[in-house]
Order: structure tokens, then sequence, then C-alpha cells
């Protein structure tokens, strides 16, 4: 539901909650009823629809069960229905919730008010008896049909009645109960109440009810016939009020059907795109085995803009992260980018879909489960425990460009990704890269040159120049070059031997800091134990440099890339210097400020 819902609904309910106030106002001991059951007035109140408490008398709460039925709750939490009530003798009629007061008639102590039985009381015993066939009992035998088990019948008698004549030789007695009246061994009971009278106000368009912070049995009486100026003040603001409040209604019922329908095109969208796709098999999962699945999603793995991560485990032991997409986000785009991308893709550096749910407006993502996180956290982070090795570096770079080539030719389709980042690369337990989040991705046939973009997409600071600007050359999958170009960059940058202060940085861009040193011919001022690691940190930078060329023409395909991943380093060449640059070229500073770690909100396609 959006923000306007969310704020029209409330108010709506606030209004409604004001009018019944005003409406309440000029009748202060309004008659109401449950249903059909009898009309419920003074000294009787009905639970949770007179907030007002002096509308009632202590003791007389009455309330409607979901049936509509009358209810009364006697002494020791005995609930009764009422079929009628005479206010004038005092009397109300009531019958068991279960058709058997006689079950309950131990609990039913009447001997405190406000309510009393009405008609003589009596003591009687109950004996459990062995049916006899045709047996016909007379007064003052009672049969209690509710109280028999399929082998006994049980019968009650007036405990002052001589036992030698009582039929009683196969009864064995149950118990005694004292002080209770003949008709509660049938289907109602009568009860009378003492208490506050309203006698005085019975006359027509009259009401009565305790009188202003008083707590005793003193009432006053009101007459409507001498109140006309205030009701029609009342009348006066309920109406410009109801009109205000049925403009409210129009448009929030407007508001909800355009949700509504939205949201049913999206589903059947989804469900249409779902139904050409069973051909790629990965398992289809209910919401409720999705619960199942992440144990009511108790562990959390992370969230981001499409929604929050959840680990989950199979009953078989194996564990997977179940991505719940937002529901008010994007129209289903992202979702159907996720499961018909990712339902082509079988490779060993991209992250494999085991399966998904889409049920109603729910939405997951089911992938494998990745144990080491993403390459970000080994990459920011300052702690030197966290630093893999530059060869283990080497050997993610390479894997990443494997997976991307293989999006680009390995498919029957050109996949684009477009965010390609170090938080969407995932390592598994050997520190193998896999690539994930196809939220954004594209389809292209092989042979196309370019891609139609309405706008910008991706991740600020890894977005290539194109992509803003046509000025620059057309978006293909050269974008995707730019991106792990700027990865390798960062690759390389961070592990650092400085600290980056505001007094010791330059606030020269970071791969134009790096392309000045590798000119000039002098290291790179990165962690390194020997020079073999050297070696390794200025190939990465190299190729990261091709990759970033500002015109897509200049850069290499990703089949390249891998080339110059896997060749010899003494071959690569330096690149163009892809930066203009108009500030004198300066390498004897610390480490720049790295702004390629600044990740922006993502930049949706609007299509």
């Amino acid at each position: 539901m959006d923000i306007s819902l969310r704020i029209v609904i409330p108010s709506l309910l606030l209004f409604v909650l004001f009018i019944v106030d005003l409406g309440e106002g000029h009748n202060s001991c309004p008659e109401l009823q449950c249903g059909n059951g009898p009309p419920i007035r003074f000294p009787f109140q009905l639970k949770d629809r007179q907030p007002d408490q002096r509308s009632g008398y202590p003791g007389f709460d009455l309330y409607c069960s979901h049936n509509n039925d009358t209810v009364l709750e006697l002494p020791t939490s005995v609930k009764a229905f009422v079929k009628n009530i005479d206010y004038k003798s005092q009397l109300i009629e009531v019958t068991d919730s279960d058709n058997c007061f006689p079950r309950k008639i131990l609990r039913l102590n009447l001997s405190s008010p406000p309510f009393q039985f009405k008609n003589d009381l009596h003591n009687y015993s109950l004996f459990n008896c062995t049916p006899e066939t045709d047996t016909e009992y007379s007064y003052p035998v009672i049969q209690v049909p509710c109280l028999n088990s399929a082998s006994a019948s049980v019968l009650a008698f007036p405990s002052d009645y001589d036992i030698d004549d009582l039929p009683i030789l196969s009864c064995t007695k149950m118990y005694t109960v004292s002080s209770v009246p003949y008709d509660i061994w049938s289907s109602s009971l009568e009860l009378t109440w003492s208490g506050p009278k309203c006698g005085h106000c019975e006359g027509k368009g009259k009401i009565c009810r305790f009188e202003n912070n008083s707590t005793d049995l003193k009432t006053e009486c009101f007459d409507p016939d001498k109140d006309k100026g205030r009701s029609r003040k009342i009348m006066t603001t309920v109406s410009i009020l109801g009109s205000f409040l049925l403009t409210l209604v129009v448009y929030a019922l407007y508001r909800v059907y355009r949700y509504d329908k939205t949201e049913k095109e999206n589903q059947a969208r989804i469900e249409i795109f779902l139904e050409d796709y069973k051909a790629l098999k990965p398992t289809r999962y209910s919401y409720n085995d999705v619960k199942r699945i992440t144990n009511q999603f108790t562990e959390k793995l992370g969230q981001g803009a499409y929604g929050t991560v959840f680990k989950g485990k199979f009953s078989n032991e194996i564990h997977v992260a179940v991505k719940i997409l937002n529901s008010s986000k994007g129209n289903g785009e992202e979702f159907i980018n996720e499961v018909g991308t990712m339902g082509r893709i079988h490779h060993v550096n991209v992250v494999r879909l085991v399966g998904f749910c889409a049920d109603g407006f729910r939405r997951a993502l089911v992938y494998e489960f990745l144990p080491n996180d993403s390459l970000e956290k080994f990459i920011s982070s300052v702690d030197s425990n966290r630093f893999l090795g530059w060869e283990k570096l080497q050997d993610i770079a390479l894997g990443i460009a494997k997976g991307i080539e293989y999006l680009h030719q390995g498919c029957d389709q050109r996949i684009l990704h477009f965010d390609i980042k170090p938080h969407n690369i995932l390592l598994d337990q050997n520190f193998n890269p896999k690539i994930s989040d196809f939220g954004l991705a594209k389809l292209c046939a092989k042979d196309q040159s370019a891609v139609s973009m309405t706008t910008a997409r991706g991740t600020m600071g890894y977005i290539a120049p194109e992509v803003f600007s046509r000025n620059f050359g057309s978006v293909s999958y050269k974008s995707d070059v730019y991106s792990f170009g700027i990865l390798l960059l960062e690759m390389v940058g961070g592990r650092k031997n400085v600290d980056v202060t505001v007094e010791n940085t330059s606030q020269i861009y970071f791969p134009e800091w790096i392309y000045n040193f590798l000119e000039q011919k002098e290291d790179l001022r990165v962690y390194v134990e020997d020079n073999g690691d050297a070696k390794i940190a200025k190939n990465l930078a190299i190729v990261g440099l091709w990759c970033i060329q500002w015109h897509p023409v200049d850069r290499p395909s990703m089949k390249v890339v891998v080339q110059m991943l896997e060749g010899e380093g003494d071959k690569l060449t330096m690149p163009p210097n892809p930066f203009a640059s108009t500030n004198p070229t300066r390498t004897n500073v610390s480490m720049p400020a790295r702004h390629l770690n600044q990740e922006l909100e993502v930049i949706l396609e609007s299509e």
C-alpha cells in the first residue's frame, strides 16, 4: 500500500470516531441490540459499545457474541444467552450456551447480587442409573438428558423425599446440589435483579443515567425537546464532516482500486512469464515453504534497495540464501529479470538460482548459500586479517572476468549485468567468486552492438560514461567492462600501508593517481610482501585502466580481458591516458581518498 493510502485510511478512521462521538453526545443512553436480541438499556450496559461508564450499572454488563447473540456472564464465569429482558418486572430469561445448565450447576452461585433465581429453591440429589428399557419416570423423578452417557442415565431427585420411595435400585449417587430452582433442569432459566430503577424516566423522549461524578443510585432525566438548539448545531457539524468524510472515502476507494488493479496486472504479467519459464526448471515454492525454509525469517543476512536476504535451510541440511523482494518497489521487473536471466545461466562463477516464490504480491528468490559474504568485505576493510593475499585476489579477478565473459558470449542471448561491483561478487567457502544480483540486467542478441535505455541504471561510481550520455558512445556490453575495470582498481587500492586522513590525502581521482604512478614507472604504494605481489598488483591495475577507457570502442572485450589476466604481465602495455586532467602530475603524495567505495542509491530504468 502506497503512502497516500497509509495517510488517508487512518484519517478516515479518526473522522468516523469523531462523528460517532458527536452522534452519541446528544443521546446519552442510546438503546442498543445484539442482532435480533432484546433491547439493551439502563441498568444494563453493552461492553465495547458504550465507553461512557455512566450508561450502565456495575455488574450488568452484556456483550455480543460472534453470532450476534446477547451474552450475560454470571458469577464464576458461567456464560448464558439472553432471550428476553422485562425491565418493568426486573426479570431476565437466559439459556445456557451449551444447552446444559446442570453441567455448570456446581459453579452457578447466585447467593450474591445483582441476580437471583426467580422461583422457589430446592436441594437435589443426582444419581447415575443403568437405563432400563421402556422405563417411564414420573414426578419427582427428573431426567437430565444432557448429562447422560452411552451406558448410563442421570436422574435428579428432591433431597427431601424418602429414599425408599425413589426408583434407584440400579443407581449410584453422584453428588448433591443445594438451593436451585426447578427450572434449572430445563432449557431456560429465569433470573431477577435488584438495583436502580428509572421509573420516573420512562416517559417518551426521555432518557436516564447516573449524575455527573456520582457513585450512588441517583439518576437524572433528560428531555431531548429542550435541547433542540444544541442538536441542530451537532447535526450541522455532522453534515459538514460527513460530506468531507464521503469525499475522503471516494478518494481512498479510488486509490485502493488503482493500487489493486496495478498489482493484479503485475501479478498476471509475472504468471504469464512463469508459465513460459517452466522448462528452465528452478523450483517454485509457496510463501509457506519460504517461511519454513527460513525458520520464520529468523537469521537476517543483509538488506538492500530491493529486499532483505535471510539464511535458510532445506531438510537435507543444504543452506540457501532467500531474498524477500519488496512488493512496493517497481512493478515486478526485477523479479522477472532475476528469474529469467539466472534460469539461463549455469557457470561456476555465477550464483545459482535454486528456486523462487511468486505467491500473490509476495515474491522471493532462493539462491545457493555462499558463506564468505561479498568481495566488498575483503577489499574495503582495514583489518589485516581480512586480506586474502595478491595471488587469491588475482584468482578472484580472473573468475569474475570469466563469469562476465560467459554472460556476454556463453548464453543463447547476451546478458548485460549493469551492476558489477564488489557488493555483488559473492565468495564461496574456497573464496571462489560468483556474480550475483541480476535485477538490473538486460538481454540482447549476441550480434546486437547497442541496447536502448531511457535512463541510467546501476550504482554511482561504477556506471560507464555512455550510460549517462550517448556523446561517449552507445550503451553495450562494454559498459560491464567499464564497471569491471573500476572493480579491479578497487581491488588494487583496497590494501594500503598508509593512513588516510584529511591532512595527508590528495583529492586527485584514484584511477588517475594509479595511472600517474604506472606511467612514471614507479611502484604502486599498496601493501605488498615481495616482488611477485607487486607484479600482480601492477598487472591488475593495467588491466583495470584498459577497461575504464572513456570511450567504449577503446575498451577490450571480456574475452581479451581474460587473456590479459591469464597472460604474462610483462607483455601488458600501458593504455592511453583516459584522463584529461589539467592539474600537474603528482605522485609524491599519500594514497588519495578513494571515492570508489561510495555507493549511492541504485538508479533504475523506468520503461
